[in-house]
């Protein structure tokens, strides 16, 4: 099985929301396991209650999620690391100087490429968390087709 880390900083509002949404467009037999981490995580924190409210409005529950430290092991054992922003990247990169060809940001893949980073709603209304939902949403298609066809 592949396996699929998404990363930002404390692992604990855009991460495990991109996990939850592409755990649910994936479905528990797409043969990849899908995880996240954060690169200042604390250990075993909940999603922020901002994070589980925008997700529960979609109808999917992260309320056992974790937060998580990224770890070199980690970077090492994952097939693909998406991160949220050029920053959370850098960190990866700085970490594993190795997993260059397979850390990516978010917006990166489709036709677009786009090196746009993804907003830290942490501690802003849920409206805002929303809106990052959303956006995390509408880039995970452009990152299913990579998953499918660059990495068979």
């Amino acid at each position: 099985m592949k396996k699929l880390i998404f990363v930002c900083t404390g692992n604990t509002c855009r991460s495990p929301m991109a996990e939850g949404l592409l755990r649910s467009l994936l479905g528990p037999d797409c043969g990849w396991e899908i995880s996240s981490a954060g690169v200042h995580a604390s250990d075993g924190l909940p999603a922020s209650s901002g994070a589980a409210a925008a997700l529960r409005d979609q109808g999917l529950d992260i309320s056992g999620h974790r937060s998580r430290r990224l770890t070199p092991a980690l970077i090492r054992g994952a097939d693909l690391i998406v991160t949220m922003t050029g920053s959370h990247r850098a960190a990866v990169l700085a970490l594993d100087p190795k997993s260059e060809g397979k850390v990516f940001l978010l917006k990166s893949f489709g036709i677009a490429q786009s090196a746009a980073d993804i907003y830290d709603p942490a501690g802003e209304a849920l409206d805002v968390y929303r809106r990052v939902r959303d956006e995390i949403d509408a880039a995970l298609p452009d990152l299913i087709l990579y998953m499918k066809e660059d990495l068979k």
